[in-house]
């Protein structure tokens, strides 16, 4: 039911994401993919693509996506203690994934550290869970350097290009 219902939301956030990111030959993280539905929007332009999520409902569901490709893993497990090697990932994702966590700015340190440096991350925030300048704060204080941001009416949430800041102090 999740899938008809919020597919066409899902879509629309998928489409600004990937505007701002290049995913082609590229190894990317889905954190809290839910269903998989993003996987057909990337899977045939990356090299890897691995999923995780807490719910093995949701993975299991999943399961109808990711068997029509050979380059999608699904993953269980908690967003704040992501079991991925440093640095592996070139894109990481997180759509729609903050405001369901306790500790929103455990999730995004964990962003970083699978993310390579120089890679990018891809924040979405929903707009009635998070006001814009507390969501921005919590960006800058997790480490992240904010260079591409939309912030569209027609889109239900925020959807943040984000880089590693290099300058930042680590907490």
């Amino acid at each position: 039911m999740y899938d008809e219902r919020y597919s066409e939301e899902q879509k629309a956030k998928y489409d600004a994401a990937l505007v701002k990111v290049n995913v082609t030959g590229s190894r990317v993280l889905d954190v809290g993919c839910g269903s998989g539905l993003f996987f057909k929007e990337i899977a045939s332009l990356a090299d890897m693509v691995v999923g995780v999520d807490i719910s093995r409902k949701l993975l299991f569901k999943s399961q109808n996506h990711v068997k029509v490709f050979r380059n999608v893993f699904v993953v269980q497990a908690d967003a704040d203690h992501l079991p991925l090697v440093k640095g592996f990932f070139d894109a990481v994702f997180a759509f729609t994934v903050l405001q369901n966590m306790p500790k929103p700015s455990e999730t995004l340190n964990e962003l970083k550290i699978v993310v390579k440096p120089e890679g990018k991350v891809i924040v979405t925030a929903l707009k009635k869970a998070f006001a814009l300048p507390t969501f921005m704060d919590l960006l800058e204080a997790a480490g992240f350097k904010v260079v591409g941001f939309v912030d569209d009416e027609a889109l239900k949430c925020y959807v943040s290009e984000l880089e590693i800041n290099m300058f930042a102090s680590e907490t």
